[in-house]
């Protein structure tokens, strides 16, 4: 998210400027003012990664690479006419795909469903009077109430402050709370250096204080870092392991096969009955049950975190759990 020009900068300005400039006043704004600019800006909201489709779930499940070598092994072995074989791999690879789609699918609709349930609010100053309002409908002016344990909804620039410690570990990587002042602060601060600014998704240790909203959604300094990372998932440490321990099956057979041609064609077989033999040798190589066994004892683990009220979102993560 790009920072505003330095005459602009919110926390730059002091406190009766910046309400002047953002069109507000120290009982914040008529509803009927915080409804349009709802509509003219949007809705308070930074919007989470793409949440996967159910086709992209199942796709995802063919990305292993010991999936793929089971596929290709099934390709060969319908080459070959050995359709009993063939049929048996596929349903292995089926099994183990679908075990993963479902766990995963189920998973995903219930973290949803639980950021719905768990829509928060914030106390707000609307005509003149103290309301809760959702996260989502906070617009820029609005005037905020901060206490013990509060989430802040937007960034914002303090009015008043009394013994105001804030977290934003998360935002600025400082790891102990932060003591927040009123009093504007150099334009060209950094934003772990702005004392007079409260951020969207840090929350408050202790104090209290009022403080005047300046970016809502995606233009405030959580929204920025969160559109940054948008589409970055990382690999787990799992998938990783699981991908090399892939790729060095597909290079000894790639070797075996070349081996075996090499010697076949030096002793004068027929090359097309040489490579089926050379393919057919180099995917027997693979372990065949092991996508299916990663999946149930995975599926397993994600069950019992259930039952203690955790939800997996991705079978992977639970191994990086463990190494926690």
């Amino acid at each position: 998210m790009p920072e505003p020009p330095a005459s602009r900068a919110p926390w730059a300005l002091t406190p009766e400027d910046l309400a002047g400039s953002l069109g507000s006043t120290p009982g914040g704004l008529t509803s009927s003012e915080a409804r349009a600019r709802l509509g003219r800006d949007g809705p308070n909201e930074v919007g989470p990664p793409p949440g996967a489709s159910a086709l992209r779930l199942l796709a995802r499940q063919y990305e292993s690479p010991l999936v793929l070598i089971l596929v290709f092994g099934a390709l060969v072995a319908g080459v070959a006419r050995e359709w009993l074989e063939a049929a048996i791999i596929l349903t292995i690879v089926a099994g183990s795909t679908l075990l993963g789609f479902f766990q995963e699918h189920r998973a995903s609709r219930a973290v949803a469903e639980l950021g719905r349930r768990l829509a928060l609010s914030a106390r707000a100053l609307r005509d003149g009077h103290e309301a809760r309002v959702p996260f989502r409908e906070i617009v820029v002016g609005d005037v905020i109430q901060l206490s013990p344990g509060a989430v802040i909804p937007a960034d914002a620039v303090l009015l008043g402050a009394v013994d105001l410690l804030v977290s934003e570990a998360a935002l600025t990587g400082e790891s102990f709370p932060v003591e927040k002042r009123v009093g504007a602060v150099a334009a060209d601060a950094p934003a772990a250096a702005r004392s007079n600014m409260v951020f969207q998704g840090a929350s408050v240790r202790s104090g209290s204080g009022v403080a005047l909203v300046t970016a809502t959604g995606e233009r405030t300094l959580f929204g920025g870092i969160a559109d940054r990372l948008k589409g970055k998932e990382p690999d787990t440490a799992f998938a990783k392991s699981i991908r090399r321990f892939g790729g060095l099956l597909v290079r000894i057979m790639t070797l075996v096969v070349l081996f075996v041609l090499i010697v076949n064609q030096l002793l004068g077989r027929p090359f097309l009955d040489s490579l089926l033999f050379a393919v057919a040798l180099a995917v027997g190589l693979s372990p065949e049950l092991l996508p299916a066994i990663i999946s149930v004892t995975l599926s397993a683990g994600a069950r019992r975190l259930a039952a203690q009220g955790v939800i997996v979102r991705r079978l992977e993560a639970i191994e990086n759990l463990g190494g926690l």
